[in-house]
């Protein structure tokens, strides 16, 4: 069932009481790169760099009334959601354990500490670390918090109501894809806004399994080796994300590291404002696409700015994602591709 706006505003008003709106800008450098109007939304100005403490707060908020015995929660995460549990947990008086994958960003990892939950590393992806996560839930009667939830969709809704608000009518906007709860909250959005707006989605092209499924007409896993945006290492779909992302999207643009590097180069240039790999990748998919769009407005959502220092400055710096030996494969870890 679609979420209707009543339910929106509800989970709207939630996050809100927390935390205020976050800007969406039209960048003048931008618009001239892109050579079309484009809006920003900047998710990176949340408390916790990225959109996704919205559904944490709406999540949370609704546990605590149908759930109230619950008093410790895990989840598995690269970073942002992790941050996100944690801030929300101790909100409301609980402990967090988050499960990450070895070789997990180091400043996210410290991030989700300052906030006050116990990490434990397992696995080399984020799947592992899911697995990982569910075993603890089982045999530590742990309440298992998912990557993909009504609730959670709900609360991430907040930004989309704000950005299709807050903007001129954007024609196209384009949504990065992890899990698959942001292009979700952007469907559920327009919809119940009654928009015409299309939405494109946008994944690594190291981490195809959406697209590959979309393609395919059902899920299909795929291996995950992107270096640099994480926030969209899935490796399999959500079933309940796909069916909704399969009915609410034009279509899907896969970017390579390369091109997010150089996306995250340009906004950094454009607006100053610092980007994690998945929070240029629509910027980047744009980019790739802007011949298709000449004429039209468009959005893009910057979902967050959670990168490490070192693996920024290799951006900055020029630095190609692609494997030492030349075969053009990205690297498994941020940490194995420096070329220095």
């Amino acid at each position: 069932m679609r979420p209707t706006l009543a339910t929106l505003e509800t989970a709207a008003a939630t996050v809100h009481a927390v935390m205020p709106p976050t800007p969406q800008y039209s960048w003048p450098l931008l618009n001239t790169r892109a050579g079309i109007e484009v809006w920003v939304k900047h998710e990176n100005h949340t408390p916790l760099g990225a959109f996704k403490v919205r559904g944490g707060l709406t999540y949370f908020e609704q546990l605590r009334r149908t759930q109230p015995e619950i008093r410790r929660v895990v989840c598995a995460t690269r970073g942002n959601h992790g941050q996100s549990v944690a801030f929300a947990a101790a909100r409301h008086g609980l402990s967090a354990t988050i499960v990450v994958p070895h070789g997990n960003s180091s400043e996210k990892n410290a991030a989700m500490r300052a906030l006050g939950a116990q990490l434990v590393e397992a696995g080399d992806d984020f799947q592992a670390a899911r697995e990982h996560a569910t075993v603890l839930a089982r045999s530590g009667e742990l309440h298992a918090v998912p990557s993909f939830h009504p609730d959670l969709v709900a609360g991430v809704a907040s930004y989309c109501l704000e950005f299709l608000r807050g903007t001129p009518a954007l024609d196209v906007v384009f949504v990065p894809i992890g899990l698959g709860s942001g292009i979700c909250a952007m469907i559920a959005a327009r919809d119940a806004l009654g928009l015409n707006t299309e939405i494109v989605g946008v994944v690594s092209a190291h981490a195809p399994a959406y697209a590959r499924s979309l393609a395919a007409g059902k899920i299909l896993p795929h291996t995950v080796s992107t270096a640099l945006a994480d926030g969209m290492a899935c490796s399999t779909p959500d079933p309940a994300a796909f069916e909704i992302i399969r009915a609410g999207v034009s279509r899907i643009v896969e970017v390579t590291d390369d091109e997010v590097a150089g996306a995250m180069r340009a906004l950094y240039e454009d607006t100053h404002n610092v980007a994690e790999g998945s929070g240029a990748a629509g910027f980047a998919a744009l980019m790739q696409t802007r011949a298709a769009h000449a004429g039209r407005r468009a959005g893009v959502v910057m979902t967050g700015g959670n990168v490490d220092r070192a693996l920024l400055h290799r951006v900055l710096g020029g630095t190609s994602f692609t494997t030492v030996d030349g075969t053009g494969a990205a690297c498994q870890r941020a940490d194995a591709c420096v070329l220095e």
